[in-house]
């Protein structure tokens, strides 16, 4: 598989937008089961053959990498990498971009209803310790006043 001589075919390799097998290791069929599943739900069969599968993970792979190396070059400039720098990316495909903005739209709402419960449950653990601590020196208030019976 690997040329070590580094003739004609690592050079041709390397002037594709394939990346080299030395670039990165990554681990294969990570994504098999959720591209298996929409695979069927865009019309394939249910159980795809294995090499459709590894092919789809490995396009999917390339262009989510792709993305993430053009958003960095984007988010150099500023010195950081944002949400806006993928938006930004995709702007142009407008099915993309309304997806996304709805992902992050239903992201906040979750965050907010965390947080919502969060302080609600801290909330109630505080009343609960305040009750508890009330209950106690009510207890041994009584206890002091009216003595140890025993």
């Amino acid at each position: 598989m690997n040329n070590p001589a580094g003739g004609p075919s690592s050079k041709s390799k390397a002037g594709s937008s394939q990346p080299s097998e030395t670039s990165f290791k990554r681990k294969r069929g990570v994504f098999q089961k959720e591209l298996q599943h929409m695979m069927y739900g865009f019309g394939d069969d249910q159980n795809p053959l294995p090499e459709s599968v590894a092919l789809m993970e490995d396009i999917v792979v390339e262009y989510i990498t792709d993305l993430v190396h053009k958003a960095q070059d984007i988010g150099s400039k500023r010195g950081k990498l944002s949400v806006e720098d993928f938006l930004y990316l995709i702007r142009k495909d407008f099915p993309k971009l309304n997806r996304c903005r709805e992902l992050l739209s239903m992201n906040e709402e979750l965050k907010q209803a965390r947080k919502a419960f969060e302080t609600d449950e801290e909330k109630l653990r505080k009343a609960f310790e305040t009750d508890e601590e009330k209950m106690r020196k009510a207890f041994e208030a009584d206890e002091d006043k009216h003595g140890s019976t025993e």
